[in-house]
């Protein structure tokens, strides 16, 4: 269990090079810039023109309006036509939260905030292609920089791999970073095999036959149809998966009636599965299906039932996980250091990518309690520690050399 949190931020920077942290400033300027202007899923046309102006201005080959507003930057080494070709992704879009924090560079758009670090991985990819541009006689092959929309939902990951940003020239190996406010500073959460989970969501409507409150012999409840099957759906988990593979149903919606003396004829349900174990896929689609349709027939209640397969677990390559860790002991020097079990049943269309290449995803610690930016994901106030922008710089630098050559 992590318990300390580093006493400063400089410390953390003691293996970066001196060049990736004299970018540090302009990195720091290029995050809060996209932070201010933060766009939804497939709306990012202010943070995809930014991100062009800035390869523009350094001359770095790159195509846009990939899966409406996606980028793709590439960056040829020496001997590029004779190397490998390694991708990196980051994601850019942001969340619908309005944002609480009291700080310069909040956001100007109401109702819509960075809340997960997209701004950070935005500008962590911009450093990177950066210094991997002048610094192109450090390596032998190719880097596919790609900027993604759309991970928080529907997903950008699916079009951008349709669009051919995997192809021409054909990716190797792809990595990628999540600043992760549930680890400090100074860390790093880097595993082999799952990391995190599927997502896949299901709305339900429940159809009874409504009446009063006090002759229910009258009536379909659809409240009590709706209670049995949030009860049953528990059962999934705890009856139908194996104990060792890790799953989990929750029901996040309910809503029905109208007045207390009224039995609703109608019931909507909605909510969530995870899991890790690839081989779980359909299963909790055709379960979920049995055990609604079995209650509503006892009761004499109809339903339909929209159920949708958002992203597949995210399943880091062996070989590319071990080079990443490797890399990773290298930057960080700290006593927690590299976290080797760190999962999340959290989800990501990062998983795409990975089915298609072997690859990596890592979490780049970037909580710093001192200063109050250890705020979760997701929530108005959430910030971070922005000493791991450059972190995250050297990781993919080193990485790329590593890999490449």
């Amino acid at each position: 269990m992590i318990s300390t949190i580093p006493n400063s931020s400089t410390e953390n920077l003691a293996n970066v090079r001196l060049e990736i942290r004299a970018l540090q400033p302009q990195i720091i300027e290029w995050r809060r810039h996209i932070h201010q202007k933060p766009e939804l899923g497939f709306q990012e046309k202010l943070t995809a023109e930014y991100i062009t102006q800035k390869l523009q201005s350094w001359g770095i080959e790159h195509q846009t309006g990939i899966a409406e507003t996606g980028i793709v930057a590439i960056i040829k080494g020496e001997k590029s036509e004779h190397g490998k070709v390694l991708a990196i992704r980051a994601d850019m879009d942001a969340l619908p939260i309005q944002e609480e924090n009291q700080v310069s560079y909040c956001s100007q758009h109401d109702g819509v905030m960075h809340a997960c670090g997209h701004d950070g991985h935005t500008a962590i990819a911009l450093g990177t292609a950066y210094y991997l541009h002048h610094h192109r006689q450090d390596f032998t092959g190719t880097v596919k920089i790609i900027f993604q929309p759309a991970e928080e939902s529907p997903g950008g990951a699916k079009p951008m791999i349709a669009a051919g940003v995997l192809k021409n020239p054909d990716v190797d190996a792809i990595i990628g970073l999540h600043l992760w406010n549930n680890l400090p500073l100074g860390t790093m959460g880097v595993r082999a095999g799952a990391l995190m989970a599927a997502v896949e969501l299901f709305h339900c409507n429940i159809f009874g036959k409504g009446g009063h409150g006090a002759i229910p012999q009258q009536t379909i409840d659809s409240v009590i149809v709706a209670a049995q099957i949030v009860n049953t759906l528990q059962t999934i988990v705890s009856r139908n998966v194996n104990p060792i593979d890790s799953a989990v149903v929750t029901i996040g919606e309910l809503h029905a009636g109208t007045a207390v003396n009224v039995i609703a004829d109608t019931a909507r349900m909605g909510g969530t599965v995870r899991y890790f174990h690839p081989d779980l896929q359909g299963f909790f689609e055709k379960r979920i299906k049995e055990i609604i349709s079995g209650i509503c027939q006892i009761h004499g209640a109809t339903f339909d039932l929209n159920y949708i397969n958002l992203y597949p677990p995210v399943i880091n390559d062996v070989n590319i996980a071990e080079l990443v860790r490797s890399v990773a002991e290298e930057v960080i020097e700290t006593p927690v250091g590299v976290v080797p079990e760190c999962q999340t049943m959290g989800g990501e269309d990062m998983s795409f990518f990975l089915q298609e290449v072997p690859g990596c995803y890592f979490f780049l610690g970037s909580a710093n309690a001192e200063k109050k930016l250890n705020y979760p994901h997701h929530h108005p106030k959430f910030d971070f520690d922005e000493t791991a922008l450059v972190m995250g710089v050297e990781m993919f630098v080193r990485c790329v050399e590593k890999f490449l050559n």
